[in-house]
């Protein structure tokens, strides 16, 4: 897969589709690599019309780590943010933000459809208030705005997306298994085959749990966004889960209801995960929101 050199990192990416068609910009969660995105997934996109573009954020896949930074305290971090005391991070939402709009620079492309998942919603959140001139529109999926006053995931998925994963290739894989079992959609069949793919994948391609902790850093820095998130008018699609339980479903509501005009799309069944169930949905879904353009 290639590279750029873009906001002073290097960042892997991989496109599919036509390069003539509007580009769409897939951004993913914490600690996931672009393979989130599946190929399959990005092809019924780019069927869809859409020049897509997937790539690892920083500190994360074969984009560049942030080795030196260390490894954070994410109780101690998670305390100070509680208290209001500074924190020190490697990096932000902003920073990361910035990687994405730099990457469109890097690929020569002015404009994009700009979506993100969890974090990667976040990000993509972020991009369109630091960004509004590069984005032709938002879609943000199964992520929040940050208000803490909003319901929080449940303590035991919170603990074990958390839990330090194991070094050891099968054990990691079990682990990750498990986890995965834990926020599945449960209106949907686990699809154990394909998690099993997919977490080996990512093991082989960068095994790297650090990278996780200061991305959870640059999310626990960030704060509560609603401010800001009232400042987009780029046309906005919110896509939730109703049966989230790491991210409840009132922080897509939330995001609906701060973004001005965004449009608010919840899926019964749908945990925090995307299975194959829902694909042509949240295609359908992003593709139609691109034509109101």
């Amino acid at each position: 897969m290639p590279n750029v050199t873009a906001n002073g990192i290097q960042i892997e990416y991989d496109t599919f589709g036509d390069r003539s068609f509007p580009a769409l910009l897939l951004i993913a969660g914490n600690g996931a690599q672009m393979i989130f995105w599946e190929a399959e997934f990005c092809e019924l996109l780019a069927k869809s019309g859409f020049f897509v573009i997937r790539f690892d954020n920083r500190d994360a896949g074969l984009s560049t780590k942030f080795e030196e930074a260390g490894i954070p305290d994410l109780m101690a971090t998670f305390k100070a943010v509680m208290e209001g005391r500074p924190v020190e991070s490697a990096y932000s939402l902003d920073d990361m933000a910035d990687d994405a709009a730099g990457l469109l620079d890097a690929l020569g492309i002015k404009k994009a459809h700009i979506c993100g998942a969890s974090m990667g919603g976040m990000i993509a959140q972020v991009v369109s208030y630091r960004h509004p001139k590069r984005v032709l529109s938002l879609t943000s999926i199964m992520s929040t705005t940050g208000n803490p006053d909003l319901p929080q995931g449940k303590p035991e998925i919170i603990a074990a997306v958390l839990a330090p994963a194991p070094e050891e290739r099968e054990a990691y894989i079990e682990h990750n298994l498990n986890l995965w079992r834990r926020i599945w959609s449960p209106g949907f069949p686990f699809e154990e085959k394909r998690a099993r793919t997919f977490i080996e994948e990512s093991y082989s391609r960068s095994y790297y749990p650090q990278g996780m902790a200061r991305q959870n850093v640059a999310i626990l820095i960030s704060g509560d966004r609603r401010s800001s998130l009232s400042s987009i008018i780029t046309p906005t699609l919110v896509i939730h889960g109703a049966d989230d339980p790491l991210i409840p479903v009132e922080g897509g509501k939330d995001t609906a209801r701060v973004i001005p005009g965004a449009n608010l799309l919840i899926i019964n069944g749908m945990g925090h995960d995307i299975p194959k169930g829902v694909w042509a949905e949240i295609a359908a879904a992003i593709s139609k929101h691109a034509e109101t353009i």
